[in-house]
């Protein structure tokens, strides 16, 4: 009878998962992994396999949840969807602004370093961004029906905008740019979304101008 494993995997995956977030995969020592884990090394590729096998087990983990993330945000009737669509866009904004050590996104920081050479990180990485595109394409559809974006728009081809947008303002972020000019690409970016003329115009969510 085998026995039951006396740590809770969850924890230990989270545990790999920021090791490899902060320090990149070639650079994430199976030593460092095994003291963030709090497992020994024998327990650690017993229950795993090496750091290949449990660099893709955590970045596939993540990007699932990534997508769960952005299901929750973005799903729901048509009537709210424009509102969704920007609040979800400023949420990535506000998270970009509140990394202040630059971590960065381990979807982005994965597909970077690895993809070229990896095939399995590649076709995660385009299974993930394509599901979130998506997710969006969805999203700015129910606000066509609503009203509150041009009918006459491609979803598709504004999801990848808005997604283009997004891996950008995170690249930023890594880079170093301030929370202020994070937030003004985002509004200019929505601000560029084709909207009926009647649609929240101006934008009510949207500050003032300074008088």
């Amino acid at each position: 009878m085998a026995r039951s494993r006396s740590f809770d995997e969850g924890e230990v995956l989270r545990a790999a998962r920021d090791q490899f977030w902060s320090t990149g995969y070639a650079a994430a020592r199976v030593d460092d992994i095994a003291a963030a884990t709090g497992l020994g090394k024998g327990s650690l590729y017993g229950a795993f396999g090496d750091k290949h096998q449990l660099f893709l087990r955590t970045f596939g983990d993540h990007c699932a949840a990534l997508v769960e993330a952005v299901r929750q945000a973005l799903e729901g009737p048509d009537a709210g969807a424009w509102e969704r669509l920007r609040a979800h866009v400023m949420a990535v904004v506000d998270a970009t602004a509140a990394d202040v050590c630059r971590r960065g996104c381990l979807l982005a920081k994965g597909t970077a370093e690895l993809a070229e050479q990896d095939p399995a990180v590649a076709e995660t990485s385009r299974k993930t961004f394509a599901a979130i595109g998506e997710l969006l394409a969805a999203c700015i559809a129910a606000a066509q029906r609503a009203g509150d974006i041009q009918q006459d728009a491609d979803p598709a081809r504004l999801a990848g905008l808005v997604l283009a947008v997004l891996r950008g303002i995170e690249a930023l972020g890594k880079g170093g740019s301030s929370p202020d000019s994070l937030r003004a690409t985002a509004e200019t970016a929505l601000a560029l979304l084709p909207r009926p003329q009647d649609a929240h115009a101006p934008d009510r969510h949207t500050a003032p101008p300074d008088a």
